[in-house]
């Protein structure tokens, strides 16, 4: 299991990175303000995402935030490239509109296949420069991270985390992706970084890859009243994110605030923990609802 499914507040271990992360990440498509982003990670935020749409005031607030305190923030940049020729250029541009010498991961974006050799030859060229420093992947094909799964298990995949739609209208993770994560027994292989071990000590589990969960509130639809069952209200954003949270596979959830307001929602999820059974329930009568009536914005390789 990757994340913890008791306390959202308290950063875990990500995947078998050295990196500890907040179980809430931020993503910059919607974000206009770098003002409540920066607030964000001062309150323990420390996930930042510069996903599908680089805006430009989310380069600001990685930079500001950077240059506080490099080492305690998490930042990711994403590319669509296809071409393996273009991936360097497009990273190197990236790191200069943030004002930053590296990323920590270079997120491959929507990848239903894997990515060709020489594609990940120019991912790997960047970790060699130092520009980059980890490898993730997201996919729309949620089957297919199996196949991704067992070369990480066998110490073949280039990546180091993948990133994948869950919400409660999309649940089929639950079926597909989840039950294959990888793990092995290793002596000392889940303790702190840099840990002693005593000789002969007991074996532990490794984690696998670190999971991040996207579309948490499916595109909105989760909140809209129009688009609930007969007799429901629309849950709150942060229950969106506390469901997500609460499947112990889940590393972390984004989150794609457009002001402050919308940040500080997001981050109660952190302090009321876990959904209970109740809670779960009603998220799954209305997810169930929805997927039956409203067709998602983008369609996901798995679902029915």
């Amino acid at each position: 299991m990757t994340g913890n499914a008791t306390d959202f507040r308290t950063p875990i271990r990500f995947g078998q990175t050295d990196f500890r992360v907040s179980r809430l990440g931020i993503g910059s498509s919607f974000t206009g303000d770098p003002a409540f982003i920066e607030e964000a990670v001062e309150q323990g935020v420390n996930y930042l995402y510069w996903g599908s749409i680089r805006r430009p005031a989310f380069g600001r607030a990685m930079r500001n935030v950077a240059r506080k305190n490099r080492e305690g923030v998490v930042l990711t940049v994403q590319s669509y490239s296809r071409i393996a020729a273009l991936l360097a250029p497009s990273i190197e541009i990236a790191l200069r509109r943030a004002g930053i010498e590296y990323f920590d991961f270079l997120l491959l974006g929507k990848w239903d296949q894997p990515p060709g050799p020489a594609l990940i030859d120019a991912a790997e060229r960047l970790k060699e420069k130092g520009r980059v420093r980890h490898l993730m992947m997201s996919t729309h094909n949620r089957p297919s991270l199996q196949g991704h799964f067992e070369r990480f298990a066998a110490k073949e995949s280039p990546f180091d985390a993948f990133m994948l739609r869950y919400n409660p209208v999309h649940r089929g993770a639950e079926r597909d992706v989840f039950p294959f994560l990888p793990s092995s027994t290793q002596p000392g292989a889940d303790s702190e970084p840099g840990a002693d071990r005593q000789p002969g000590a007991d074996r532990q589990p490794r984690p696998g890859p670190g999971i991040i969960a996207y579309t948490a509130t499916r595109w909105g639809h989760m909140l809209d009243p129009k688009k609930m069952p007969p007799g429901e209200s629309p849950p709150r954003p942060r229950d969106c994110y506390r469901f997500a949270l609460s499947q112990p596979a889940v590393s972390l959830v984004l989150c794609g605030p457009r002001n402050r307001e919308e940040m500080q929602e997001a981050m109660r999820a952190l302090d009321e923990g876990p959904l209970d059974p109740e809670e779960t329930a009603r998220m799954h009568r209305i997810g169930d609802h929805i997927y039956g009536r409203y067709k998602p914005n983008f369609a996901e390789k798995g679902d029915a």
